[in-house]
């Protein structure tokens, strides 16, 4: 019933057809780009700065920013034009962040912290707390290792709501530009994620591990640390990672493994019972026969 339909090139309109047929080459990403620039409207209006807020006044703030009540900024940060900071959020010292960018309620921003343009960050996202680094003590207690460094976010970043991404011991945890990321996603200390990487929600990566590019994790995927993980890899969702993963291949189960012998092994593993059978048959035969 819709009176302007958005199709692939290679669809064949039918004649009876009513409707406006707009022709592209992917008809999915025009959609998504369609709604994206809607969506940006709705807050390409906000401009200005609420109150109660608070702005050191070694920050600079370039044009057309907006930064919603209740909002603290700390000094020496940098926001650069057409920023939208919501109500609710804290922005650390000597933070940068790109043009364009969009901050939704509630996110928290830790000192130090390099973000770059045209990033979306959703509510109650947690940037730049410390890394999970103890040192074991004789008497069985931990001390707590500072954590020093800091987190770069890149071009064209999404993440999603109550997401936390944790900053170096000692240098950076680096999101490269046009990784998306799901709710609920826990990044260590030192990660690095490669260009255009998505993860799925509940999916936590430990410290260290390095993620190569174009790849996908499915929901609940956890990767221990100190790992490189290939290029154009897919991930299952719950699949545990325990060791280096190659290019360009699908790997399930925990611990995973790749596609192909999962699919055979799991073939093996529904028959468990009935060979579990024949296999007592053929004890009580031998049994018998002694």
């Amino acid at each position: 019933k819709a009176s302007v339909v958005i199709v692939d090139k290679s669809i064949d309109i039918p004649k009876n057809n009513k409707s406006t047929i707009i022709k592209v080459k992917n008809a999915y990403t025009s959609f998504a780009l369609l709604l994206s620039q809607l969506d940006k409207n709705k807050v390409a209006n906000k401009k200005g700065i609420e109150n109660p807020s608070f702005i050191n006044s070694e920050s600079k703030i370039k044009k057309n920013c907006y930064i919603g009540a209740f909002t603290y900024i700390d000094k020496n940060v940098i926001l650069n034009e057409n920023i939208k900071i919501f109500p609710n959020c804290f922005i650390g010292e000597n933070t940068k962040i790109g043009s364009n960018t969009i901050i939704y309620p509630g996110v928290k921003i830790y000192p130090n912290t390099n973000i770059g343009k045209n990033c979306i960050i959703h509510s109650n996202s947690v940037i730049g707390s410390d890394g999970f680094g103890f040192a074991p003590k004789e008497n069985g207690e931990f001390i707590t290792i500072p954590q020093l460094g800091n987190v770069i976010i890149k071009d064209n970043v999404s993440i999603g709501s109550n997401t936390v991404i944790d900053k170096a011991t000692m240098e950076s945890t680096i999101i490269e530009s046009g990784v998306k990321l799901d709710n609920l996603i826990q990044i260590g200390h030192n990660v690095e994620i490669g260009k255009n990487t998505v993860i799925a929600a509940q999916s936590g990566i430990s410290g260290s591990t390095k993620v190569g590019k174009n790849s996908m994790f499915g929901g609940q995927v956890g990767i221990v640390g100190h790992l490189k993980l290939g290029d154009y890899t897919k991930y299952a969702a719950q699949a545990g990672i325990s060791k280096n993963t190659k290019n360009n291949e699908t790997l399930i189960g925990s611990p995973a493994m790749p596609k192909d012998q999962f699919i055979k092994s799991y073939i093996i593993f529904k028959k468990l019972p009935s060979i579990v059978k024949q296999i007592e048959k053929l004890e009580k035969k031998l049994y018998n026969s002694n």
